[in-house]
């Protein structure tokens, strides 16, 4: 199941509905006043949203947040790194992006546990487990990542392929169980949560930046004893080394463990449940006359604004279609083809390059996500025209990757550049493509949201499929070394 599609982001795109009935003037300048005017109120709006919380509930949401993908998310980060010793190169994030696509058995195992045993499976105690098999997954992945077994005279990293796996449901088992789960907070306290996630991100991102990459590869001679002068490919150390980075990952794993306990069990924490009833697994029966008392107080306390959690945006039925449409073409790629080419596509440029593409990748989707909050992202007509220009940016990075390992302009400093904008701008773009089809779908009536969820996923799946084969049983994608 992809996060995307959990109801969590009801409070991420609750603002967009509450101001959906403000008149703006067609006038040029009045447009502009009117639309700096609504952002602020928006950003008024969404601060009040953050006022009378517990700071320490926040806190440990945050974290709890952080939890869900920094398994796999170190990795991605630290493929830069370990591809120059990994037996599988230049092919290694095929790899990887394929395993990922595996841990959605997770949730798969999850919800048939709920439907076998509806009354005993408690989400409080799965969280527990798929905390503890991450947390043990990044501890051995610090040891074993450049670990590698021969099979059939073939080099493989394999306990890292096995740990990624592991990581990956634990990744993908959260999208079913850690949003759920803080549906009997309080809706604020959703916001910590989405922002811990895509703090996880952030965080190893800025780590990664410290950590650097040393130097570009290089061929370097080396004498032997005969007085014969062989070459060897040599990449400058990094500030630390890999093992250390998922040292601090796993420690940071423990802070959110530990968070999701004193979430779970203290008594501070328990006063901001929201007015629910908790059946069996993440089923959920809300108090409405709560909410509807919320948004009375709300409409009272600013008469320009119509608050309504139940907006719904007419789209036709060939509109929605279309959207679904693009919504599975956008995580074909954005998720699947795409992230497997990234090495061909940045390595010939360099291993710094590669590096800060990484890093620059990882703060670009949460940013993007955020400026949703103030931005218009329900707009058919925006999400087609960034379709438009996110197809520009992949068919770029994609041709990049097919040119390899000579490039357009991959000897200069400005090729670098622009492969570093190129890549950036194109995860932030299909972020926001997501998540503005996200929002339309959720303020359509009937099976929407399960329908963006399912076709997300399986536009991934046949996006790594893809990928795979064509990077491992193709010679269209050619990798080089220094020597």
């Amino acid at each position: 199941m992809d996060e995307s599609s959990s109801p969590v982001l009801s409070n991420v795109l609750h603002v967009e509905s509450n101001y959906k009935n403000i008149k703006i003037p067609s006038e040029d300048n009045e447009d502009s006043t009117l639309l700096k005017q609504n952002m602020r109120e928006k950003f008024v709006n969404f601060k009040k949203s953050l006022e009378n919380q517990n700071f320490i509930v926040n806190i440990l949401s945050i974290f709890f947040g952080i939890a869900a993908w920094l398994g796999v998310n170190s990795i991605f980060v630290q493929l830069p790194l370990i591809v120059e010793t990994a037996p599988e190169g230049w092919n290694l994030p095929s790899y990887i992006v394929v395993i990922v696509q595996l841990g959605n058995i997770g949730p798969i195992i999850y919800t048939l546990l709920n439907k076998i045993y509806p009354h005993k499976i408690k989400d409080a105690y799965m969280i527990y487990v798929v905390l503890i098999i991450g947390s043990i997954s990044i501890l051995l992945t610090a040891f074993l990542y450049n670990k590698t077994v021969n099979i059939n005279e073939v080099e493989y990293s394999l306990a890292l392929l096995i740990l990624v796996f592991f990581l990956a449901l634990n990744a993908c088992t959260s999208s079913v169980l850690f949003m759920p789960y803080m549906g009997r907070f309080r809706a604020v306290y959703l916001i910590m949560y989405l922002i811990g996630e895509g703090l996880s991100g952030f965080l190893l991102s800025i780590v990664a930046l410290i950590q650097g990459i040393g130097g570009n590869s290089k061929c370097i001679e080396v004498n032997t004893t005969n007085g014969a002068t062989i070459y060897e490919k040599y990449t400058p150390p990094p500030l630390f080394a890999t093992s250390d980075f998922f040292i601090f990952v796993f420690s940071l794993m423990l802070c959110c463990s530990i968070g999701f306990t004193l979430l779970d069990n203290l008594s501070i924490c328990k006063k901001e449940y929201a007015a629910v009833k908790i059946n069996h697994g993440n089923h959920y029966e809300y108090d409405t006359s709560d909410i509807l008392e919320e948004n009375v107080k709300k409409s009272k306390s600013n008469e320009n604004i119509v608050t309504s959690t139940n907006t719904k945006i007419n789209i036709t039925s060939k509109q929605h279609k279309l959207l679904l449409l693009i919504l599975a073409i956008v995580c074909m790629f954005g998720n699947g083809i795409i992230p497997s080419v990234q090495s061909y596509s940045c390595l010939p440029y360099g291993n710094i390059i590669y590096h800060l593409t990484v890093v620059f990748t990882y703060i670009a989707s949460p940013l993007s996500c955020f400026l949703a909050i103030f931005l218009k992202h329900t707009s058919v007509k925006l999400i087609l025209t960034l379709s438009g220009i996110v197809t520009i940016v992949a068919s770029y990075c994609l041709i990049t990757a097919i040119l390899s390992p000579k490039p357009p302009l991959f000897e200069t400093l400005g090729g670098g550049i622009i492969i570093i904008v190129a890549w950036t701008s194109f995860v932030g773009v299909v972020s926001y493509i997501k998540l503005s089809i996200t929002a339309i779908m959720r303020l359509q009536a009937g099976k929407s949201l399960v329908w963006t969820g399912a076709i997300s996923q399986a536009g991934s799946a046949v996006g790594s499929i893809i990928g795979f084969c064509l990077i491992n049983y193709t010679k269209i994608f050619i990798s080089s070394e220094p020597c």
